[in-house]
């Protein structure tokens, strides 16, 4: 699922809370997708490297006036022209299931159901040459996202974007993890932008700075190590496996501290010996659209993997600011005022460790409804409470 500041993602668990609720208690989400407006957001150039559509004018248009906006349900003529990724006249688009592609078809739709996304995409620099061009990953989805906008059928086949994949070892026919497909598209994506301003923008978009700290029990020796994720990995046990009852309690064992004693101790310079260590990760900065990504799979002893398929309730909107401690954060106070989300999506996978079915729950952000992308099926669904659960 993915959470903006205006828009929030999950990559896991089920909301059972909405009209769908019975269709949705075999689910498990993986990922939550949360997403934000953030301010002092990098202008973006003017220029478009393809001849877009009428519905992407629109939806540029969206995007280049979106100050101008001051109420999300405020009945402006450019929110009823674009419908995320589909043309309101012919409706919301899925995607045909070529072979075991439920996973990928349920992030693509992620991806191209953001229109900040979208925004970066369409200015990509189109390859000089077909080899090029069939081997290019945003340009693939680019046509893609065109075929779907244009489209006056229900669904379209993503076999061109999916042979280029394959290219780059993304094979049909198996089950992939939603979290692992997902870092391996955007590091395909973000690699074969040429521009260093999308690829500014991109990170801009989804990454994730942290700060990692250690320090000495013996002699309080610290060390610091700034880095950058693409999700947050959060598990949804605790050290003594206890099911996490919250969203919130997620995020405060994953920032909270960790000692390192045993066989587990770290080598210090200063005591030159390896000594107990304390461990903890500290919020840095977050991005406009933050993805969540819940551990739902526990390796035992015997090597075996299991599915962790308890209820997880997470809110519609999240402040971060709020949810985490002063201790749990390096960051200013302007940086901390951005921290505040709302649901855009989230994947959800039911079955086994060996075998299931992915589906995406995504917010359109140009109509404020919510609509299920089943492969080639798409619906509305309907929130009745704002609490979901995963």
């Amino acid at each position: 699922m993915k959470i903006s500041k205006t828009n929030p993602v999950f990559l896991g668990c089920s909301p059972s809370y909405w009209s769908f609720c019975a269709f949705l208690q075999s689910f498990c989400l993986c990922a939550i997708l949360l997403m934000g407006q953030r301010s002092g957001r990098q202008e973006r150039s003017k220029k478009l490297e393809l001849a877009l559509s009428e519905t992407m004018k629109a939806e540029t248009e969206v995007q280049n006036n979106k100050d101008e906006v001051e109420e999300p349900k405020a009945k402006d003529w450019r929110l009823t022209s674009v419908f995320g990724v589909a043309d309101l006249k012919n409706g919301a688009i899925g995607l045909y299931n070529i072979g075991q592609s439920c996973c990928l078809n349920s992030l693509l739709q992620v991806f191209l159901m953001n229109i900040h996304f979208t925004g970066i995409l369409r200015r990509i620099t189109v390859p000089p040459y077909d080899s090029g061009k069939s081997r290019n990953v945003p340009y693939q989805m680019l046509l893609l996202l065109e075929k779907m906008q244009c489209g006056k059928q229900k669904a379209v086949f993503p076999e061109d974007l999916a042979r280029c994949l394959l290219a780059y070892k993304v094979k049909l026919f198996v089950q992939h993890d939603a979290a692992q497909l997902f870092l391996t598209l955007w590091n395909l994506i973000k690699k074969q932008m040429r521009t260093p301003e999308l690829v500014g923008e991109l990170c801009y978009l989804y990454t994730i700075g942290v700060q990692e700290h250690l320090v000495c029990q013996k002699c309080s020796l610290e060390t610091r190590r700034n880095s950058s994720m693409l999700t947050l990995p959060l598990p949804v046990l605790d050290a003594h496996y206890s099911m996490l009852k919250s969203l919130e309690d997620c995020l405060q064992y994953f920032f909270h501290p960790e000692e390192l004693t045993g066989h587990n101790m770290c080598f210090c310079e200063q005591c030159g010996m390896k000594t107990p260590f304390l461990q903890s990760m500290k919020l840095v900065h977050l991005p406009q659209t933050l993805t969540i990504h819940l551990k739902r799979f526990c390796f035992e002893k015997s090597a075996d993997v299991h599915k962790l398929s308890h209820y997880l309730p997470f809110p519609q909107d999240l402040d971060f600011s709020a949810v985490l401690k002063e201790n749990q954060c390096e960051a200013d106070e302007s940086e901390k005022a951005s921290w505040q989300y709302e649901l855009f999506a989230v994947v959800a996978h039911s079955g086994s460790t060996n075998f299931g079915h992915y589906c995406a729950y995504i917010r359109s952000l140009t109509e404020w409804k919510w609509y299920c992308f089943n492969d080639s099926e798409v619906r509305e669904v309907r929130r009745k409470k704002s609490t979901f659960l995963l």
